[in-house]
């Protein structure tokens, strides 16, 4: 997008700028209030056009903002790729065993005294390999709804807890669609992205899981075992071959991360990996083999729980992420070519001056969006659009950019009622979205817990590739993926940060 297209128009007024996002927040709470069960690509698109016609009132010309659309979605394309592959990935783990062995050796590890610690633990571990924190509700959520409920214990802090690992799971997991969209809109490297959503993320989860555990030893009841083994007897039954050989494909995951393999020849590498073991232990053919990668993996069990965690993947599965998230991303485009969001939220910027107020306005922006706009995707898209300069400014790593946004945004998501993740889980789950948000402790504490750091100055990721970690000291290591361009400002920025504070900045 040139500079010439974007000086034809002048930034509109905050209501004006305010128009689209009012309208895509009227059609999406009707549509919640009176549960026409609508999916957000039409009301989205709506948007975009309602946004286009406020950007040619304000002077702004259709090929400006044709462009910037088009720009936002070419920079996401990586993204949109791999969201793809990620499809024939959880294709091929499905049919080889992978995941269902995740799940049947993980249900085994379960005790009744330690009910919910332990459940939120699988529930992170079934997310990483799923990628999905919605598939890991309709599956082992149901289940343990069910188990929950014969131990007494309240359905709100049952689903607090499966929320509370599930979107660890997909926050931390290099397959899930969210992860791969804010590495992507904050164009930094996918497994740089995860690496540094660790340091929020990992601390936040052992909080939880402490407070889980307190109220588990605390909660009185009897444990019944019926549904649980239900579900493992149903994948024993299914499987030719069911073994914790088949847990190889999933700890692969981790190991292509700790390597640092690109995201996209990573992805693929292990979808030919759980192809694989799916030829190896479950007797697939050739022709299976580009069924799974295409279409997923189809099973009649007769267990419904059995159903719903096996028949997922597949290229073809992910179109409607993929569809949702071209709009998304042209919707953000277009409100940056028309200058909306800076009219709104722009006093924020220049009001910035720490590390602190940059995190403290990153969250907020994507906790705005997706309350606003209903939908996590345009919170991730909006605030990457919005802050990226400014993190180059400052001398951060896109990661920490990347970082923050999942912080205030993938997590935030399935606590508003009204917006698609909020409104899935509370159907599935049968809780109502502020009957268990007070229970959501990982989802509540992981954006405080990464404001406190950042307030005090620590685990800040630096655009060299260091890190300030808890201790206050400076950690080399490797930049994290960044523009060429980007990554020179930035590393400008931080000469001159570290200049000035060369008494101060020490190694360990």
């Amino acid at each position: 997008m040139s500079e010439a297209n974007v000086s034809r128009g002048r930034m509109p007024s905050k209501i004006a700028a305010a128009i689209p996002i009012v309208v895509l927040l009227v059609i999406m709470i009707t549509n919640y209030v009176l549960g026409w069960g609508q999916d957000p690509h039409i009301p989205v698109l709506i948007a975009c056009t309602v946004a286009m016609i406020i950007g040619k009132i304000y002077g702004f010309s259709y090929k400006a903002m044709l462009t910037g659309a088009l720009a936002a979605v070419s920079q996401s394309l990586e993204a949109i790729i791999i969201i793809l592959c990620v499809g024939c990935l959880i294709g091929s783990f499905e049919w080889s065993g992978a995941i269902p062995a995740v799940v049947y050796y993980g249900l085994k590890c379960i005790a009744p005294g330690m009910f919910l610690p332990l459940a939120c633990i699988l529930c992170s571990i079934v997310g990483i390999a799923l990628g999905s924190a919605w598939t890991v509700t309709a599956t082992l959520g149901i289940a343990f709804m069910s188990i929950g409920a014969t131990m007494g214990l309240n359905p709100a802090l049952v689903a607090g807890m499966i929320l509370s690992g599930a979107c660890t799971g997909d926050k931390l997991s290099p397959l899930s669609d969210s992860t791969n969209l804010a590495a992507g809109t904050a164009q930094t490297g996918l497994f740089d992205h995860v690496r540094a959503m660790m340091t929020t993320t990992l601390p936040s989860l052992c909080i939880a899981i402490i407070i889980y555990a307190v109220i588990s030893i605390k909660a009185s009841g009897s444990y019944d075992p019926e549904v649980a083994n239900g579900l493992s007897n149903a994948i024993l039954e299914h499987y030719d071959f069911m073994n914790p050989v088949l847990l190889i494909p999933f700890i692969a995951i981790f190991v292509v991360a700790l390597l640092k393999v690109p995201a996209l020849p990573g992805i693929l590498l292990l979808s030919g990996l759980g192809g694989l073991f799916a030829v190896i232990f479950q007797h697939a053919s050739a022709t299976d083999l580009i069924t799974m990668w295409h279409y997923g993996y189809e099973a009649e069990t007769g267990n419904e729980l059995c159903d719903n965690l096996l028949n997922k993947g597949g290229m073809d599965s992910m179109l409607w992420t993929n569809n949702l998230v071209i709009i998304a991303v042209g919707f953000g485009g277009i409100l940056q070519t028309i200058r909306a969001v800076e009219s709104i939220l722009g006093g924020l910027i220049h009001r910035v001056r720490t590390v602190f107020q940059l995190v403290l306005c990153t969250i907020i922006t994507g906790m705005f969006c997706i309350t606003t706009m209903c939908d996590q995707y345009l919170g991730l898209i909006i605030p990457a659009a919005m802050y990226k300069d400014k993190y180059d400014e400052m001398g951060l790593g896109r990661n920490m950019l990347s970082r923050t946004m999942e912080d205030g945004g993938t997590l935030w998501s399935p606590l508003v009622p009204w917006s698609s993740c909020g409104a899935y889980h509370s159907s599935i789950l049968g809780v109502s979205t502020l009957a268990y948000l007070p229970f959501c402790f990982m989802n509540l504490i992981n954006p405080i817990f990464a404001l406190v750091t950042s307030a005090m100055n620590l685990n800040i990721f630096w655009a060299d590739g260091s890190r300030t970690g808890f201790s206050g000291k400076l950690r080399k290591g490797t930049p994290a993926g960044a523009p060429d361009d980007a990554h020179e400002k930035a590393m400008k920025a931080l000469a001159e940060i570290r200049g000035e504070d060369a008494g101060e900045a020490s190694e360990e």
